[in-house]
C-alpha cells in the first residue's frame, strides 16, 4: 500500500494515535521535528510539523511543514517547484520526531544547495565553511 492509497479523511486520527506521536509545545504550537533524507541517506533538511501539516503530507504524499517564523503551513517546493515526494516514514524512540525518506526534485535548501547542512563548522574556531556547490 502506497501513501496515496491511505484514506486520510477517515483514518488520520487512528493513524496518528497508532503512531503514538508526542507533539511538543513550541511557541504555543504543538509541533514535532521532521527530518528529510533522500534514499541514499543524505540529510536534506529539518523543519517542524504540526498535526495539519502531517495530515497534508500523508494525504498528498508531498512534504508539508509548519513555519514558526511565518506561523503557517507550507509545502516544500510550492514556490521553487523543488518538491519532496514521501517514500517512507520512521519515528524516533520518543515519538517526537519523524524521519521521512523522500524523492527530492531539484535542491532542498532555499539557498540553492542540495542539503541545508552545507556549512561545515570548524570545532576549534566555530567558523563555518560552505561545502558543495550551489545548484541554482
Amino acid at each position: 500500500m502506497g501513501i496515496k492509497d491511505i484514506d486520510i479523511k477517515e483514518n488520520f486520527g487512528k493513524i496518528v494515535q497508532n503512531m503514538d506521536l508526542k507533539f511538543r509545545k513550541i511557541d504555543d504550537k504543538e509541533l514535532l521535528i521532521a527530518i528529510a533524507i533522500d534514499k541514499y541517506k543524505n540529510v536534506l533538511m529539518t523543519a517542524f510539523m504540526d498535526k495539519e501539516s502531517l495530515k497534508m503530507t500523508l494525504k498528498t504524499g508531498l512534504m508539508h511543514y509548519f513555519s514558526t517564523s511565518r506561523n503557517k503551513i507550507w509545502m516544500k517546493g510550492e514556490e521553487s517547484k523543488n518538491v519532496q515526494k514521501v517514500l517512507e516514514v520512521f519515528k524516533d524512540c520518543d515519538g517526537d520526531a519523524l524521519l521521512f525518506i523522500v524523492e527530492q526534485t531539484g535542491w532542498a535548501c532555499h539557498e540553492g544547495y542540495m542539503s541545508c547542512f552545507h556549512n561545515k563548522v570548524d570545532l576549534n574556531t566555530g567558523n563555518s565553511t560552505v561545502i558543495g556547490d550551489k545548484l541554482d
